[in-house]
């Protein structure tokens, strides 16, 4: 059930306590609708929220949700990409989900997403990837990949550091890598890519937690540490360090392995090369379960993997850091289908799944993702997933909302 309330103070709030998520049987959730196509997935999304908790708990368990405003619509209202108040209103409750958002054109945010990410010091992107039975496919058995990706979040080239060709900046450490031996051509836009130690081992720590909770048979740390030994050879580097001082109990290195220690159910740590990743992953990538890897790595690899399983309309992502979180749609704004009620609602859907598990409602999110995927099984589905199977019936984006919650009851 949910309620949209205006005085923030009546719902009770996510809190934490020792590390741990405290979580009220009434709380107050703030909700980005989004740009483009958001309000359309949005309210789809909503719908099958609100039907699964009522189904699941009967009223035991309900959330209210607070619209707070960011990108277009919130500029549009308030001269605003990200207002204040939106900030304030997400640090307060803990726990947000949101639509996509257009990126502004000109000066100012570069990214609202990325802005979001490290205002709030969201150090993990997590996207799970997960073959539904009967979505199209581009490989021959995408039901081999299951398996989470674990991306650090806040630094790599994402950090933002760079200065343009002919800047004074750039002239500036031009002559300073000249000072140290490297010679950099003068007509050269400069970026900068920081990986740190504490960064590095907090996303592999959130890795390893989370493979040790979920039963997952191996962490893969993938970097590009052949190349770049001080920045992504150091992640792999600090990975296993946390592996070894933190999960010693719980994991196996594979070097350990080949040398004849027997798994016993233990998890398995390794590493591999970020372009070997990529074929791995084609070839083989029933051998993988869970992935830590450095931001950019993290992009591609995601991106890559869901369209192994069908895309991103399928494809849910959460950022979240040490207290507060905030589930998102992984794909753009498609503004060309904007208020048609036609694009497929699926990675929001998922995305509440995500959150409904974060916050310890299980019972919820199994409830959603077996309709899901018995509404997939039914060839009932939107326009990206209909033009691509046989005898399918094409749905609207609402439709598609109320197969899934009909297949709940």
């Amino acid at each position: 059930m949910s309620t949209e309330i205006k005085n923030k103070t009546d719902a009770l709030k996510v809190t934490f306590k020792d590390g741990k998520i405290i979580v009220p049987n009434k709380v107050a959730i703030p909700f980005i609708e989004g740009d483009g196509t958001g309000p359309d997935i949005w309210k789809a999304t909503k719908k099958v929220l609100d039907a699964a908790l009522k189904t699941a708990y009967k009223g035991e368990k309900e959330i209210s949700w607070i619209e707070v405003l960011a990108g277009q619509k919130a500029f549009d209202i308030k001269q605003d990409w990200l207002p204040k108040d939106t900030l304030d209103t997400v640090r307060e409750y803990k726990v947000a989900i949101k639509g996509p958002l257009t990126t502004p054109v000109g000066g100012g945010i570069r990214s609202l997403n990325v802005a979001l990410r490290q205002i709030f010091d969201l150090y993990a992107c997590i996207r799970p990837i997960k073959y539904f039975d009967g979505v199209p496919a581009p490989v021959k058995n995408p039901e081999k990949v299951d398996l989470v990706i674990f991306r650090e979040n806040t630094e790599d080239v994402y950090s933002g550091i760079e200065f343009k060709r002919d800047s004074s900046e750039a002239k500036k450490l031009i002559e300073f890598l000249k000072s140290l031996g490297h010679n950099v051509r003068p007509d050269s836009g400069i970026g900068i890519k920081p990986i740190s130690e504490f960064g590095s081992k907090r996303l592999a720590r959130k890795a390893f937690e989370y493979a040790v909770k979920s039963k997952k048979s191996s962490v893969t740390l993938v970097h590009k540490g052949n190349i770049m030994k001080y920045t992504e050879g150091a992640f792999c580097e600090w990975g296993y360090e946390v592996a070894k001082s933190e999960f010693r109990n719980n994991i196996l290195t594979e070097e350990e392995v080949n040398k004849g220690s027997q798994p016993n159910g233990k998890i398995i740590v390794n590493d591999r090369i970020a372009d070997n990743m990529f074929q791995q992953l084609l070839s083989r990538p029933e051998q993988y379960s869970v992935i830590a890897t450095p931001n950019l790595n993290g992009d591609y690899l995601s991106d890559a993997c869901a369209a192994q399983v069908g895309g991103l309309g399928i494809a849910p992502g959460a950022n979240i850091g040490d207290e507060i979180a905030i589930f998102e749609a992984t794909h753009g704004t498609a503004p060309k289908y904007a208020n048609q009620d036609k694009v497929n609602p699926g990675s929001l859907i998922l995305s509440g799944v995500m959150m409904f598990d974060y916050l310890g409602w299980d019972k919820a999110s199994k409830l959603i993702l077996d309709a899901f995927a018995n509404t997939i099984k039914q060839k009932k589905v939107t326009y990206d997933l209909e033009r691509l199977m046989t005898d399918a019936t094409l749905v609207k984006t609402s439709e598609f909302a109320d197969i899934v919650i009909q297949s709940m009851i």
